[in-house]
């Protein structure tokens, strides 16, 4: 999780979709130019272990763009580990 929200900061497009599991990474990934968007934190609220192979994470981003305020977003997301390595599968925004 902390790798892909420092991917994200850092605009490393191509970490992004290597660590996002084949079946729901998408074709392309747009993303903002680096500085578009000023990444103020991540907090790492929750770890569930389902099993060897699956967990989840709920965490919160925060960002701003441009001048305006300070968003959230926060999310439950869900990976699973392949020939030992963590892909991100999906998530669920909260509150």
């Amino acid at each position: 999780m902390r790798s892909r929200y420092s991917a994200y900061v850092l605009g490393l497009r191509d970490y992004l979709l290597a660590s996002w599991h084949a079946s729901t990474r998408p074709a392309r990934l747009d993303l903002p130019p680096v500085g578009a968007i000023r990444w103020l934190g991540l907090s790492v609220r929750e770890l569930r272990v389902i099993d060897a192979d699956h967990a989840e994470v709920e965490f919160v981003a925060r960002s701003r763009a441009g001048g305006g305020p300070a968003t959230r977003l926060h999310e439950r997301s869900r990976f699973v580990r392949e020939d030992g390595r963590w892909y991100y599968v999906d998530g669920d925004l909260l509150g």
